[in-house]
């Protein structure tokens, strides 16, 4: 594969660059059309703080929309096959796309009792824990306040976000490494 540098993501047409970067956050192009205003970037770590900054910036009904734009944790989209490439590969990480019926009721009660509580999705990095560590963060951030889970929710979106980074650009822009690689 061609690598790409720094300078040619800072040489891209808009359109091009989102094209590239726009799933980072999940269906949220306009992160990645905002990182593009503020072009040229240094390195990596300056585009992935960028699109990290058009997030923090963005209104409340943005960040709201955000955190919205994510699937259920091996929820209906999942065993319908409807999730994007990167939330599929994610949750199959960690074996979310292979529950048994027991577990899958499971999940799927905790997603519900959680949408009813806070009005969006459960969001955490999959990628950084496990079942157990899902389960239990389910019923601990059950707990939180709605500006608690709300800051939460973006806060795992953020680690989400700079491993899909990783995982784009590692091998295409010359010196990023590959991030770990999930658990089966």
């Amino acid at each position: 594969m061609e690598w790409l540098s720094i300078q040619d993501l800072n040489a891209m047409e808009k359109d091009e660059f989102v094209g590239l970067l726009g799933g980072v956050y999940e269906h949220s192009a306009w992160v990645a059309m905002s990182a593009w205003e503020q072009r040229p970037f240094q390195d990596s770590a300056a585009l992935a703080a960028a699109m990290k900054g058009a997030v923090e910036t963005a209104t409340d009904a943005e960040k709201l929309a955000l955190i919205r734009a994510h699937p259920d944790l091996a929820g209906k989209l999942a065993r319908a096959g409807a999730l994007t490439e990167s939330s599929a590969r994610e949750q199959a990480g960690l074996g979310l796309d292979r529950l048994g019926d027991e577990e899958f009721e499971c999940f799927t009660r905790l997603n519900e009792r959680y949408r009813e509580r806070f009005g969006f999705p459960f969001v955490i990095c999959v990628r950084l824990t496990d079942k157990a560590g899902v389960l239990s963060a389910f019923e601990t951030r059950l707990s939180h306040d709605i500006p608690t889970e709300m800051a939460e929710a973006l806060g795992q979106i953020h680690h989400i976000a700079c491993l899909r980074l990783g995982d784009l650009l590692a091998g295409r822009i010359e010196g990023v490494p590959a991030p770990p690689r999930s658990r089966s």
